[in-house]
């Protein structure tokens, strides 16, 4: 079972920080604060555990990270 990975960015268009699913075209969601997207990640990827929340800066790096679950490719020994 692979790692759901949800991705919170910002928008330059709409101005306005997003979530969205890795590899999915569609946004769950937008928000006016980068800590409501955070806050919606956490609460979607809590529900589909095994999860990751990724956190982005405006520039694209990515300033946090948080994983829900056992890891499903652990690393040996």
């Amino acid at each position: 079972m692979s790692r759901t990975v949800y991705h919170v960015t910002y928008s330059n268009e709409l101005e306005k920080w997003k979530v969205i699913k890795e590899n999915s075209s569609r946004v769950s969601s937008y928000h006016d604060t980068k800590s409501a997207a955070i806050e919606e990640a956490k609460r979607l990827a809590k529900k589909n555990i095994p999860s990751q929340v990724k956190v982005h800066n405006q520039d694209g790096t990515i300033s946090d990270e948080w994983t829900y679950g056992d890891d499903p490719f652990p690393p040996r020994g």
